[in-house]
């Protein structure tokens, strides 16, 4: 477990996945995210059964959060695309419980995320790609120190529009800065 003030970071279990499904379909949740079709148990079953197929460092990790006296899953998120030469990642985010937006809970995983990845993993450059209207994300993003680098244009298709996908990273020298 990677333990922060108000959330830890596990490994999902089986048991997770009916919350996974649930989330994947509701528009709300996915409006940020690259699912834009209805997924089955049976689609999250085959994906939770080949995560053994990644590397332990690619595996996703549950978010929860402290609720009475135990712990309450309220997304998830996981480094993808590894590369072991550059010490490059990126990284991704879901909070699927709606009744926790808009509380910091976002801004906590990806800062405990980002530690983990420099201090954990020895990465030297975090990335991420967020679709241009998802300004929530996007805020939370740069508050934990990530730099917009650039933009990919018209690079999405959803929901009837094309939209921007921005690209923005964090170093390791820029984070070990911050902790200062």
């Amino acid at each position: 477990m990677i333990y922060g003030k108000r959330i830890r970071l596990r490994r999902p279990e089986k048991d997770d996945l009916a919350l996974f499904v649930e989330w994947v379909n509701d528009p709300e949740v996915t409006k940020g995210l690259t699912i834009y079709l209805p997924m089955g148990m049976w689609e999250e079953e085959d994906w939770f059964t080949n995560l053994k197929n990644r590397s332990q460092a690619e595996r996703p990790l549950a978010v929860d959060i402290q609720d009475g006296d135990g712990w309450r899953m309220i997304g998830n998120t996981s480094f993808f695309s590894i590369d072991p030469v550059a010490r490059s990642a990126e990284v991704g985010i879901m909070l699927g419980d709606k009744s926790v937006w808009n509380q910091g809970y976002g801004t906590e995983t990806m800062r405990l995320l980002i530690k983990h990845g420099f201090e954990t993993l020895n990465l030297n450059r975090i990335q991420l790609h967020v679709y241009e209207d998802n300004i929530w994300a996007v805020r939370t993003y740069e508050k934990v120190g990530f730099i917009h680098e650039g933009r990919k244009r018209q690079a999405l298709y959803k929901y009837g529009k094309y939209e921007d996908v921005l690209i923005m990273s964090i170093l390791r020298d820029e984070w070990e800065s911050q902790q200062k």
